[in-house]
């Protein structure tokens, strides 16, 4: 396509995806988001929790300098620390529910207008149990969000190979979706490239379903051929990685459905972003690089 893709989408990028060691609220922070800040490629940035409260304002004080459009992703505040907001423990479930209302505010200080999590792992025979507690849990996040202008945004993850999450496919999804944005316009979902094959769906087939419901995206690649190879599962690898699922062509038609279907637009650009680690000793910016160049190839063949 010839007209700039910033017309139509606000390129992001995950920052603790792309330098991992930031993932636990500690670590190199400011000089990595510093990295992100002065990329003017990037239209946005995706960050998650930072215990430091000096480290945090001086972050915030970086993303508004910078001018970057910034929402929150609360993945790390349950993947790292094994919490499930849909336990059918109602102590363990109050402890994730605590803790990603603690994310709210964090993300409220920030200036995030969208909060993003994920359901958690479940057991077949009491899915509906887990289901119903999802439904509870979200509804709390939602009234507590709605007066701060924010968004709460459920990932759609895969329910089998690596985060083994409720939600899961397009069907649950769109079940999910339905019921929570009848009582709650805040409520949406986000899609990940890297996570289609891993809930065995084409994109059109993880996308059309839960069109009417989805509010931000993300791009990224997975490996799950085989459990031997190297990066297998929710890893992010690179954009051509050995034995990956996603590249140039795939992006392409991803792109294409998100702007067929009208949400990819000029008058309310959503923030679409990479979703990309480094594998073992691979440079972040060597990995953030190849990102830019496949999207920028991807976009060239729209």
């Amino acid at each position: 396509m010839n007209e700039s893709m910033h017309k139509f989408m606000k390129v992001g990028l995950i920052h603790f995806m792309a330098f991992p060691n930031t993932i636990k609220g500690e670590g190199p922070i400011e000089e990595t988001i510093r990295k992100i800040a002065v990329d003017d490629y990037f239209d946005a940035v995706e960050i998650t929790w930072i215990k430091d409260e000096k480290v945090r304002e001086n972050v915030k004080n970086m993303i508004e300098t910078s001018h970057l459009t910034v929402a929150y992703g609360a993945q790390p505040r349950l993947l790292t620390t094994g919490l499930n907001i849909n336990s059918l423990d109602e102590e363990e479930r109050q402890t994730a529910l605590a803790s990603l209302k603690e994310g709210i505010d964090e993300a409220e200080f920030m200036g995030a207008k969208g909060f993003a999590f994920l359901s958690g792992k479940y057991n077949e025979e009491t899915k509906e149990e887990s289901y119903k507690a999802l439904v509870k849990s979200t509804r709390e996040l939602c009234e507590y969000a709605k007066p701060k202008g924010m968004k709460v945004v459920l990932e759609v993850f895969d329910y089998d190979i690596d985060k083994k999450s409720l939600i899961g496919p397009a069907s649950l999804a769109k079940r999910f979706a339905e019921e929570m944005r009848a009582e709650y316009d805040n409520f949406g979902l986000m899609v990940d490239l890297s996570h289609i094959p891993m809930i065995y769906e084409t994109v059109e087939e993880s996308i059309l379903p839960i069109k009417d419901y989805l509010v931000h995206a993300h791009m990224g690649n997975c490996v799950i051929k085989d459990s031997s190879m190297k990066a297998y599962g929710d890893q992010h690898p690179r954009f051509g990685f050995p034995n990956g699922e996603n590249d140039v062509e795939e992006l392409v038609n991803y792109l294409r459905v998100l702007m067929d279907i009208g949400f990819l637009n000029e008058e309310n650009p959503p923030i679409v972003s990479f979703e990309v680690k480094p594998v073992g000793d691979e440079d972040p910016e060597i990995v953030i690089a190849n990102a830019k160049r496949t999207l920028n190839q991807a976009w060239a063949k729209l």
